[in-house]
Order: structure tokens, then C-alpha cells, then sequence
């Protein structure tokens, strides 16, 4: 079982916001020192091929506004493993990337993109970065993960969000049940397994109840609420919701 359970702050679409009209506002910088003071553990960003929302010269400002350990999202090339291996981020989350998606669509394929994603993985963990593979909850995929040596899997939670908009947690428990057996499975394998994407006030606790899962990464929901709530707010509701989760699951 994991200890407490730890909160990413994913802040790209603060990134996205500030490009949509050019300019420094709003200063992804500031939503790192907000999530920091707010409770989160960790801030995650991705920066893309296309620069949509992350830039490179943001990566040196966000980790020097924020004392906390910094996740980088990256896809499997050339160019963002030399970034990573330059940057030494805390963890280097693997993830699919393509152009013409609005967001990341589903996990990355481990097992049918072993040969390419080795090399990255060994060369992010000579750098001294942990390495995490964004993936289905699919027991393969774990195993693959396994192989390859990264220490961390990040299980995708976006068809359960997506199953819990059409009917709830009735309709989503079975994508949720794949999410629990999956982190099982990770943990059994000595691999920490962690979850992220669509996750809202809503849909969260049972996800942060599976016992064995370390960390959840939230974004787009915690920037989307901030409009109305505030950055700091949405950050604090969300770390309640996880920890009242999770106390419930360990009683």
C-alpha cells in the first residue's frame, strides 16, 4: 500500500492561456508557487513538439518559483530526451504525442513501441531522472514497463472520466475495476504505479482510494475550476477530496 497519497498540479494550461494572446500573463511561474502553497506535491508540465502551451524558457522559471519536485512530460524523441537529460527534471513521464490532438488521447503503446522507447528510457535514467510511462491499465503494458526498467507507470484515467460523464460510477466501474487490478499489478511487478487525466472533484475519490496508487496528476479540471474558484481553492478541495478518499479506504 502507498503512503499518503501525493498530488501533481499539472499548470500547461496556464501556458496555454498566457499564448493564446502573446505576452508573460498568467505566469505559469505564479501557479507553481500557488500550487506549492496550496498542498500539492509535485508540478507536472509537458513541453511539445508544437510549444502549444509549456515553453522551453519556462522550464528554468517554473523550477526556480517552486521548491517542489517537477514532472516532465515529454514525448519518445530525439529532441525531448536531450531537453530532459539537459533539464534533470525529478521525473520524466513518457507520454504519445500527436499534432493534430487536442489533448493526450489514450497510453502509450510500451509493448509495440519497445525498440523505440528503450533507448529513452536508459539514457532519462543515466540522467539521473525517474522514469514514468503514461499507459493503459493493462496488465502487458505493466509488464513491458517492468522490462524496460522504468520505476513508474502512470495509468490512464481517461476512459473512466470519459464513462463517468455517461452514467456515473455505475458506468464506470468497470474501467474502474482495470484500474485497480492494473495497480496491483504494478505494485506486484515492484513498479509504483500512478493515474492521471480527467479527474475532477466529481470522479476522484474512487480512484484515490485504490490503495496501492502513489500519486494523481491533475490539470486541465484544476485550471478550469480556478476561473471561478481560484487556483489555490480548486488545489485545496481536490487534496480533501483525495485524502477523505483515502482515509475512508484505509479504515
Amino acid at each position: 500500500m502507498a503512503d499518503r497519497l501525493r498530488l501533481g498540479v499539472n499548470i500547461d494550461h496556464v501556458a496555454t492561456i498566457r499564448n493564446a494572446r502573446g505576452g508573460d500573463h498568467p505566469d505559469p511561474m505564479r501557479a507553481a508557487e500557488i500550487a506549492a502553497a496550496a498542498g500539492a506535491d509535485g508540478i507536472t508540465i509537458h513541453l511539445r513538439e508544437d510549444r502549444r502551451h509549456i515553453r522551453d524558457g519556462d522550464l528554468e522559471a517554473i523550477r526556480a518559483a517552486s521548491s517542489l519536485p517537477i514532472n516532465l512530460e515529454m514525448a519518445a524523441t530525439e529532441e525531448m530526451t536531450d531537453i530532459a537529460c539537459r533539464f534533470r527534471p525529478h521525473a520524466a513521464c513518457i507520454v504519445p504525442e500527436k499534432r493534430e490532438e487536442r489533448t493526450t488521447e489514450g497510453g502509450l503503446d510500451v509493448a509495440g513501441l519497445h525498440n523505440q522507447i528503450a533507448p529513452v528510457v536508459r539514457r532519462l535514467n543515466e540522467s539521473g531522472a525517474r522514469v514514468s510511462l503514461f499507459i493503459e491499465p493493462d496488465p502487458v503494458q505493466i509488464a513491458v514497463a517492468e522490462v524496460l526498467q522504468a520505476p513508474v507507470v502512470e495509468l490512464h484515467t481517461g476512459k473512466y472520466a470519459e464513462l463517468w460523464i455517461e452514467g456515473g460510477l455505475e458506468a464506470a466501474a468497470p474501467e474502474l475495476e482495470r484500474l485497480k487490478i492494473a495497480a496491483a499489478e504494478a505494485r506486484k511487478r515492484g513498479v509504483e504505479p500512478h493515474a492521471g487525466h480527467g479527474l475532477t472533484f466529481e470522479n476522484v475519490g474512487p480512484v484515490a482510494a485504490i490503495p496501492e496508487i502513489a500519486e494523481l496528476n491533475i490539470g486541465h479540471f484544476l485550471i478550469g475550476e480556478a476561473i471561478f474558484i481560484g487556483l489555490d481553492a480548486a488545489i485545496k478541495e481536490m487534496r480533501r477530496l483525495m485524502d477523505e478518499a483515502r482515509d475512508k479506504a484505509d479504515a
